[in-house]
């Protein structure tokens, strides 16, 4: 098993969340990567870690994959929840299927594996770090993504119940909110002109995100350098929650 700290990311075989494992891999964890896609196991060889396909939507299938690190691997140290989805469509024609599948696995499954690692934690006192990644839309809406904004301003609360919850065992949660971010969810806006150019309109940094700016965020608030940090959420978003509008 080795003694590395285990991490565990979710949605990691690319973007944020393979930024991420990178970000946690080079700060010295063992880094377990799931995900539905099968490449996870591709991307996971490539940091020297080991990748799982795991449904984050499917409670039974989160439990499963947790009892199976634990046995080939050990107790997880870190996690970081990632895996999640937008769905956008118009609101008065937003069909509920689209809204549940959101939240889903936004909240849902984000909830799940919180508290499957926190008890671990907890039983073994491990003093771990729980990462959620929310975002800006915790704070600022977009009508054609309704599911998507209510998901994220639920993790930000459901990070400071946690947070507090766990104080007590020396456990930290927080949660990291990106604000347009270069990875595959935002291809129509790079294609897009007119799209783009509303999104810099609202990035006073003038420029997307990378992918490795929200892993270095991840990486430090699983470190002992974010020691006396619990319960918050960290905006990496340019600037934009500053300039007060969204579209």
């Amino acid at each position: 098993m080795g003694d590395k700290a285990i991490a565990l990311i979710s949605g990691a075989a690319q973007g944020i969340g393979l930024a991420c494992a990178q970000a946690l891999a080079e700060d010295g964890f063992n880094v377990i990567l799931a995900d539905v896609k099968d490449s996870v196991t591709e991307a996971a060889a490539q940091l020297g870690g080991t990748g799982y396909i795991c449904d984050f939507a499917d409670s039974d299938a989160i439990l499963a994959l947790f009892d199976r690190v634990e046995i080939e691997h050990g107790k997880v140290s870190a996690l970081v929840n990632n895996a999640g989805i937008a769905m956008p469509g118009d609101f008065l024609s937003y069909e509920l299927s689209s809204f549940d599948a959101v939240l889903n696995l936004n909240l849902r499954g984000l909830f799940v594996a919180m508290q499957r690692a926190a008890r671990s934690m907890v039983d073994t006192e491990i003093e771990g770090t729980i990462v959620n990644i929310s975002s800006v839309n915790a704070q600022v809406a977009i009508p054609a993504i309704p599911a998507y904004c209510a998901s994220k301003g639920a993790v930000m609360q459901l990070t400071k119940a946690a947070a507090l919850a766990l104080a007590k065992n020396n456990i930290r949660v927080n949660a990291v909110g990106p604000g347009s971010i270069d990875t595959a969810m935002l291809a129509g806006t790079n294609a897009n002109p007119e799209a783009l150019k509303a999104t810099m309109s609202r990035t006073p940094l003038g420029r997307f995100g990378r992918p490795q700016e929200i892993g270095d965020v991840v990486a430090f608030l699983c470190s002992s350098k974010s020691s006396y940090i619990t319960g918050e959420t960290i905006y990496v978003d340019g600037g934009r929650l500053g300039l007060n509008y969204t579209c």
